[in-house]
């Protein structure tokens, strides 16, 4: 059985825990927290995740969501990693990939610094991070010290993670009980600036005739999501731009061309809507806003 992967613990990182992460003094996350025992952390996880990203365009995006269903499921713990679990809630299968390439990164930090030494968790945040750098994104410093969890939240993942189909109420319900502002939960959507969604997860909304949506936006959307058929047929969540990281997901939802019902319902005569027109108007107030709810996402209980 491999332990260098995220999806197995080894008896060897159980060790580690019980004797490096025992200590009150270590209970706060930092920077610097790997700065004698793998100093060189940042960098190869840089260099994996930019290369990982050249061979397949979506795995930036990928990997952000990935974070996003750990860190909003008992924190950022790596719980998602673990197989089985978590990956099996509904909002999780056949939405998050990613889980091989953490595997892969995860190996080539091993090798460079020792295995068992850096977590998951850590490695995902950091990769994070650095996918949205590579696609045309801010960066942000990454406060590190997670320890992954041997035991993932199935409960959790079935109710925590907004669904594609919730409305506004339920969203902004969800992430104020995380301890984020309606700000903050719109920033945090601006992710979806990359990336792709399944022709399941929109097909009521292009079909719908009460929908807020875009006519011809519509259309185009049904020329590969039919009525029936073509669940896996995949559309990008950003039409303008998908492929690069910024603010015209909001100037999207202005025009009534969100994919996801959970995108539009920002936009939609509701209490977001000013917060949208910001973001939409102002790239440096969205980014600035994004990498402040990033810091703060990455520090949801983590286990220290």
């Amino acid at each position: 059985m491999a332990t260098n992967t995220c999806s197995v613990l080894s008896i060897s990182l159980v060790m580690v825990l019980l004797t490096t992460f025992s200590f009150p003094a270590l209970a706060q996350l930092s920077v610097s927290f790997y700065a004698s025992t793998c100093p060189s952390v940042f960098d190869t996880v840089r260099s994996a995740t930019r290369s990982v990203i050249n061979r397949d365009g979506r795995m930036g995006a990928s990997i952000l969501r990935l974070f996003f269903h750990d860190c909003f499921v008992s924190g950022c713990d790596g719980g998602i990693l673990l197989s089985g679990g978590e990956r099996t809630a509904p909002g999780n299968v056949d939405m998050v990939r990613g889980y091989d390439t953490i595997d892969s990164i995860k190996a080539q930090v091993d090798r460079a610094c020792g295995r068992s030494v850096v977590s998951c968790a850590d490695i995902l945040a950091i990769s994070s991070r650095d996918s949205i750098v590579q696609l045309g994104g801010p960066s942000y410093a990454v406060p590190l010290g997670r320890r992954d969890t041997r035991t993932p939240n199935i409960a959790g993942a079935r109710s925590d993670l907004p669904a594609f189909f919730h409305d506004l109420p339920r969203i902004i319900n969800i992430f104020q009980g995380k301890g984020f502002s309606e700000r903050e939960m719109v920033a945090l959507s601006g992710a979806h600036s990359i990336g792709q969604a399944r022709c399941s997860s929109f097909r009521d909304r292009i079909y719908s005739n009460t929908s807020n949506i875009d006519p011809a936006f519509a259309v185009s959307r049904q020329a590969t999501c039919p009525r029936s058929g073509g669940d896996g047929n995949l559309a990008p969540l950003d039409p303008q731009s998908p492929g690069r990281f910024g603010n015209n997901y909001f100037q999207a939802l202005m025009n009534r061309r969100g994919l996801l019902n959970s995108d539009q319902v920002l936009f939609n005569g509701g209490s977001t809507d000013s917060i949208v027109r910001t973001y939409a108007n102002a790239a440096n107030a969205f980014s600035t806003d994004f990498m402040n709810a990033m810091v703060k996402m990455g520090n949801l209980s983590p286990l220290t």
